[in-house]
């Protein structure tokens, strides 16, 4: 079990992944942070999770990003796990996208991410410092999708970002990744079900499941780190 100390800090908190990687870090004796843009949301989540709080967060809007992560560390402690769950499509061919919203999911998958680790990564590097060599690194996780490694005609609002958002996160992780600090990506390949459904519907992941694959990079050991896990159920065509 983790020192209550610890923080951990999902931007993007929704039912499936986001809830299942707030419960997992929960379980695991961490205080969770819960975001979203609707608090009414995170409030009701809160009482079911644990040691969790919720605070709303604009992730395309850079100063909500500063304030949200300024108040989690007020209120909790410094944030030693960041989860970037928060994510924005449009499905719509070259030829009907609006550059408003091709700049509004870039806004969210990149330049929110990018804003977040400025915020964090330099405590997370200060305390890497003075860690016991067997202690859990501080981490940041990232959402990844297939479409972070190729696009499709109706995916021009989603992949260039999310493949961006990948290449931001291999830029990072080669850059943290010596100073102590795990950057972890995450391609989720398939449709994600509800909790439990591995047991009843082999066709689609388990957010239980992806919680889980997140926890054990983000406790791999120092000598074998990943970088990009690939996540998808048995069934998947790929």
């Amino acid at each position: 079990m983790a020192s209550p100390s610890k923080v951990c800090a999902v931007f993007g908190f929704g039912p499936k992944v986001g809830a299942s990687v707030a419960r997992k870090w929960s379980s695991e004796g961490y205080k969770v942070a819960i975001m979203s843009r609707k608090l009414e949301k995170l409030v009701a989540a809160s009482k079911d999770i644990p040691n969790s709080k919720g605070f709303a967060c604009d992730v395309t809007v850079p100063e909500n990003i500063d304030e949200t992560i300024a108040s989690i560390e007020a209120d909790l402690g410094p944030i030693d796990v960041l989860v970037w769950n928060a994510g924005n499509g449009v499905w719509k061919t070259w030829d009907k996208i609006e550059l408003e919203d091709f700049d509004a999911a870039m806004k969210t998958n990149v330049y929110g991410l990018l804003r977040a680790t400025q915020n964090v990564a330099p405590g997370m590097i200060e305390r890497a410092k003075d860690a016991p060599p067997t202690s859990t690194p501080s981490s940041i996780l990232v959402t990844g999708a297939t479409a972070s490694l190729r696009g499709k005609p109706i995916t021009v609002g989603f992949a260039p970002q999310k493949g961006a958002q990948r290449l931001l996160s291999q830029a990072l992780a080669r850059d943290l990744g010596p100073k102590g600090v795990h950057v972890g990506l995450f391609i989720i390949d398939g449709l994600i079900g509800d909790s439990g459904c591995g047991l009843t519907d082999p066709t689609k992941l388990d957010p239980d499941a992806i919680a889980a694959t997140y926890w054990s990079v983000a406790n791999q050991c120092k000598t074998a780190w990943s970088f990009e896990t690939e996540v998808r159920p048995s069934m998947e065509t790929w």
